[in-house]
């Protein structure tokens, strides 16, 4: 049974031939997967069109679940090998549509790349009841993984997007909800960064025996879609742009991204490190509790926590009705 310091120890810091600026076609460069495999959501825009074009490239197949199908076929044109499917990771009917779709295609599923993601955006519920966030970010991709895993090949691989945004809260088991704490769009996001990396613990865990690994990434700070909820005067106070629109040049771009993730699913050197938190394409080590930096890089303890991924676990399975990798 994995411990939490089992998963420090994983955590110890790690440098690859790669870094902050590489981009995602340089990690894949030299990687054989031509015949694989992959789904990646989001894949339609920001770092998951990025994901899609490098994957592409390296001669996988893919396919990419959309909430607005025809805009994804449109971001996608000329792409080769490319699928679009429809499914909104907001609802759990959907996501069981798609996954049930996958499953009567009966063939394998080499990556799962969980790109999509929202941000920072007032209060909503899914239509299953959750708070928006948390039910989008991680209950949307528990139950996607779940409904594919008996898909998962062996030596197959599941990257979550995660966020240094996990700083600012661990999972927040007494009101995961917000139904007797005030909303914070931010303490919400950051629970939610929180939990898609418990997943990749919990996961990890689980699929370890089954030949298969999960991870989680912090890709950097992007302007993307995701700021779409963010005013333009919020956008200047964090200094993500200036007075004039232009994004701030230690930002990556898109391409550089989607590096992280992509190292995350196919680097050697973490085939014993399941369950780890990277960015740029490393690992940082673990963060104390009270350490605000986020500059620096590093995973807080929270997010890598085997008691809170295990707890997470449970509240995941009940509430989506299925389980990844079930004993």
């Amino acid at each position: 049974m994995t411990t939490t310091a089992d998963m420090i120890a994983r955590q110890q810091p790690l440098s690859s031939a790669f870094g902050y600026r590489t981009t995602a076609a340089e990690v894949l460069a030299g990687h054989d997967l031509v015949g694989r495999t992959a789904i990646v959501t989001g894949g339609y825009s920001g770092i998951g069109l990025e994901t899609v074009r490098a994957l592409v490239g390296a001669g996988v197949a893919v396919i990419v679940p959309a909430r607005r199908p025809d805009a994804a076929r449109t971001a996608l044109t000329g792409l080769p090998g490319v699928s679009v499917r429809d499914m909104d990771l907001a609802d759990l009917d959907s996501v069981a549509a798609f996954t049930a779709s996958v499953r009567a295609a009966d063939a394998p599923i080499d990556l799962v790349i969980n790109a999509a993601g929202v941000m920072a955006t007032p209060l909503q519920r899914t239509p299953q009841g959750w708070e928006s966030q948390l039910g989008i970010n991680h209950l949307g991709h528990f139950a996607l993984v779940a409904g594919v895993a008996d898909r998962l090949s062996e030596g197959a691989r599941v990257v979550a997007y995660s966020s240094v945004a996990h700083y600012r809260s661990p999972v927040l088991f007494d009101d995961l909800n917000f139904e007797r704490t005030p909303y914070d769009p931010w303490v919400a996001y950051g629970q939610s960064k929180t939990a898609d990396a418990l997943f990749a613990v919990g996961l990890d865990a689980r699929a370890a025996a089954h030949g298969v690994h999960a991870f989680s990434v912090h890709p950097g700070g992007i302007m993307t879609d995701l700021q779409r909820h963010m005013p333009r005067e919020e956008l200047i106070a964090r200094r993500w742009i200036d007075e004039d629109g232009n994004t701030n040049p230690q930002f990556k771009t898109p391409a550089q991204g989607a590096a992280t993730g992509l190292w995350a699913a196919t680097a050697p050197e973490l085939v014993d490190r399941g369950g780890v938190y990277g960015e740029d394409c490393s690992l940082k080590g673990v963060v104390p509790p009270d350490h605000t930096d986020m500059l620096t890089g590093g995973v807080k303890e929270w997010a890598i926590d085997v008691d809170a991924a295990e707890r997470l676990w449970a509240i995941s399975v009940a509430a989506t009705g299925s389980e990844p990798f079930a004993a």
